[in-house]
């Protein structure tokens, strides 16, 4: 595990639940590239929403896999919006100046 206290926590995954994805689990440095791995498998959401309220634990790694996607949407041409934003995530974003990338 990664010695930081996260070692019972389940790594994240996104999910399609209808016509949105949801995301749950854990998104550091450990499990990014897993569940960046997981989304590009999933068509993007009809919506354009995927919900992080099931989001447990993140850091950096997390903004930059919400930015990938954010990518990916740009170059299909679809919209993709985050909701459920946990407060740990969100203050990320503002310090790395990225609150408007990953608004709810």
């Amino acid at each position: 595990m990664n010695g930081q206290g996260e070692g019972d926590t389940a790594a994240g995954v996104f999910a399609a639940a209808g016509d949105r994805w949801t995301f749950s689990g854990v998104l550091t440095f450990d499990d990014a590239t897993a569940a960046l791995d997981g989304a590009d498998a999933l068509p993007l959401p009809g919506s354009g929403v995927v919900d992080l309220s099931g989001l447990a634990h993140a850091d950096s790694a997390a903004l930059a896999v919400l930015l990938a996607l954010k990518r990916r949407a740009a170059s299909e041409g679809r919209p993709i919006a985050f909701t459920g934003v946990p407060p740990l995530l969100d203050s990320l974003a503002r310090v790395y100046g990225l609150e408007d990338q990953i608004a709810r």
